[in-house]
């Protein structure tokens, strides 16, 4: 028997895929037939993504709120309807209506919808650029500020370090990532 599955994606953990979930469910989704991601669309490394089209057999209608949630890329989107056309796996985009591609005005419009999704991601990406550069012109640099040496955590990372804890051990200690501990083990000594 054919089921619905449904994919929501937010891009970050503080986003709320609230309003994609409800219109899943107003779709005829189960709850249980939800994955929910919270990861940038911008590449195929999504755990979630991937534990969704698994489920997908053939007959089943894989339901997305829109097609932007699916993937930003052009070649990611051809990529996974090619991947479900051949498994024989229906996808309804909500804000799009079901998309027939084997009929011409089908393709046409997912060829559309594909490149406004990558235009959207590409104008995303351009902004943050201009941002940034228009930031250092006016001196301000990003990133997180540098930790000078006279601060009080070099100072433990080295009494650590001396009495034999490794990058790892000392990052759980400290509450610090390893690559912390790892850079000011690399400028303690």
């Amino acid at each position: 028997m054919s089921k619905l599955i449904g994919y929501a994606r937010v891009s970050t953990s503080d986003q709320n895929p609230a309003l994609q979930i409800d219109a899943l469910k107003a779709a005829g989704v189960a709850e249980e037939n939800i994955f929910i991601e919270h990861k940038s669309g911008k590449n195929l490394d999504r755990p979630e993504l991937k534990k969704c089209l698994d489920a997908l057999e053939e007959g089943d209608t894989l339901i997305v709120w829109k097609m932007d949630r699916l993937g930003r890329s052009i070649k990611d989107l051809v990529d996974i309807m090619s991947d479900l056309d051949e498994r024989k796996v229906s996808v309804n985009f909500l804000d799009a209506g079901f998309l027939n591609r084997n009929s011409a005005i089908g393709q046409a419009m997912f060829n559309m919808i594909g490149t406004m999704a990558q235009l959207e991601r590409d104008m995303i990406v351009e902004r943050t650029r201009a941002g940034l550069a228009a930031a250092r012109k006016r001196g301000k640099v990003g990133g997180r500020p540098k930790i000078q040496k006279d601060d009080p955590s070099f100072d433990q990372v080295k009494r650590l370090s001396d009495a034999g804890y490794d990058a790892k051990e000392i990052s759980e200690t400290l509450g610090i990532s390893k690559r912390t501990a790892y850079r000011r083990l690399s400028s303690i000594h």
